[in-house]
C-alpha cells in the first residue's frame, strides 16, 4: 500500500495543509491549495495526469497517515474525512475500488 504521512502538529491552518500535502503528495506546481483542487488531485491517483507523484494500480489505495491529527484544527480535519469519503465516492461511480485510507495517529 502507497503511503502519504502528514505532521498534524505543523498542521495549524488551511494554508499549512495545503503546503504540506503539495510536498509530500507531489501535487503540481500550479496546485491552487484550496479544498477542491485537493479533491481533484487525489480523484486521479489511478490515471496518467501526474496530478500525485503517486499512481495507483487499479486495487492500491493510498493511505493517507496524519500523525498528531489531534493537533490539527477540528473542523480542518473533519473537511479532510469528508472529502476522502466523497472522493472514494467518485471512484466507486467510475465502477473503481476506493482509492484513499485515512489514518489519524
Amino acid at each position: 500500500m502507497a503511503t502519504a504521512t502528514l505532521n498534524g502538529a505543523v498542521i495549524g491552518d488551511e494554508a499549512a495543509f495545503h503546503a504540506a500535502c503539495q510536498a509530500e503528495l507531489g501535487f503540481p506546481s500550479g496546485y491552487s491549495a484550496t479544498i477542491d483542487a485537493w479533491v481533484d488531485c487525489l480523484s486521479y491517483l489511478r490515471d496518467d495526469d501526474n496530478m500525485t507523484r503517486f499512481k495507483l494500480k487499479p486495487n492500491e489505495v493510498l493511505e493517507i497517515v496524519i500523525t498528531d491529527a489531534k493537533k490539527m484544527p477540528a473542523d480542518l480535519l473533519e473537511e479532510v474525512s469528508f472529502c476522502v469519503g466523497g472522493i472514494n465516492e467518485r471512484y466507486e461511480d467510475y465502477g473503481e475500488k476506493p482509492a484513499l485510507k485515512l489514518t489519524l495517529r
